[in-house]
């Protein structure tokens, strides 16, 4: 008994187990229904939203029964392919797309310059810093009337508004990015005997490029309100209006369902460059790179 006190393992018979592959054990895994497999598209998903936002707003209309002040989803609709097909809406879609690419690759060339001097020099800093604390909170609509006096009537005061719509988000959230890179990554740089703009190009801009795409997303929703509403007031494009004269044009004609596919191509167009184009741009870069779930 005091042997079997002091070793608990005596008596026992031993037990000599084989080793097993891995792969003979397999993978366990529960197959996906065909619900789940159709839900964890985020394009379905989308489109799923989008269809029950249209229903609303078909029963809506249909529920207070005034064209005159809420068309219904089908009637716009109508108007949004007679618009495309057969009228002047694709090419006043055009036109406003076409002054917008002017302002936003202005205002990105002139945010680049102002941040890449902002993170090279203390001057440059300080100068980024008083700018924006001066102009940032300034509305560019508001610049609008003083434009017209300077560039006149034409393409030329709306690209100065849009350029300071986009200038302040993407230098502002550049600029933040910038200075949320480790020291780690930075030390690595210096290391390498990068500097001046050789070590923004290859260790800063990666390392903030989540930051970079937020600022260039939202410069482009500034841009393109702020393009709708200066059109919306005075035309512009040297006597061919955009989107934003379309819609004031149709108000005035009182075709509002007109002017609602108007507002719906600006709402197709935002939804384009955001779920076709930045999508393209994050899942190549930032996803592919593993700095984004």
């Amino acid at each position: 008994m005091a042997d079997l006190d002091a070793n608990p393992t005596a008596g026992r018979a031993e037990r000599y187990l084989e080793p097993v592959a891995d792969e003979a054990f397999g993978v366990v895994q529960k197959p996906l229904s065909a619900w789940e497999r159709l839900y964890n598209i985020g394009a379905l998903r989308k489109l799923f939203l989008l269809a029950l936002l249209a229903l609303a707003w078909e029963l809506y209309a249909r529920s207070i029964n005034n064209p005159l002040l809420f068309p219904t989803f089908g009637a716009t609709v109508g108007a949004l392919y007679d618009g495309l097909v057969h009228g002047t809406l694709l090419l006043k879609a055009w036109t406003s797309i076409r002054v917008l690419l002017v302002g936003y690759a202005a205002g990105i060339t002139l945010a680049a310059l102002l941040t890449v001097l902002a993170i090279t020099t203390r001057l440059g800093t300080d100068l980024l810093e008083t700018l924006t604390s001066m102009f940032n909170p300034l509305p560019a609509i508001a610049l609008l009337p003083l434009a017209l006096i300077w560039f006149g009537l034409g393409e030329g005061s709306v690209v100065f508004v849009l350029i300071h719509s986009v200038l302040w988000a993407v230098a502002l959230n550049t600029h933040s990015g910038f200075l949320s890179v480790s020291m780690t990554l930075r030390m690595v740089g210096r290391n390498y005997g990068l500097s001046g703009f050789g070590y923004v190009r290859r260790i800063l801009i990666p390392a903030a490029f989540p930051s970079i795409l937020t600022g260039l997303k939202i410069g482009w929703a500034f841009a393109w309100r702020t393009l709708i509403a200066a059109e919306l007031v005075f035309g512009v494009s040297s006597g061919s209006g955009g989107l934003g004269w379309f819609i004031y044009e149709n108000k005035n004609l009182l075709e509002i369902p007109n002017v609602f596919a108007g507002l719906f191509t600006v709402i197709l167009i935002g939804l384009l460059v955001e779920n076709v184009i930045f999508r393209t741009v994050e899942i190549h870069t930032i996803r592919k790179w593993g700095m984004q779930h």
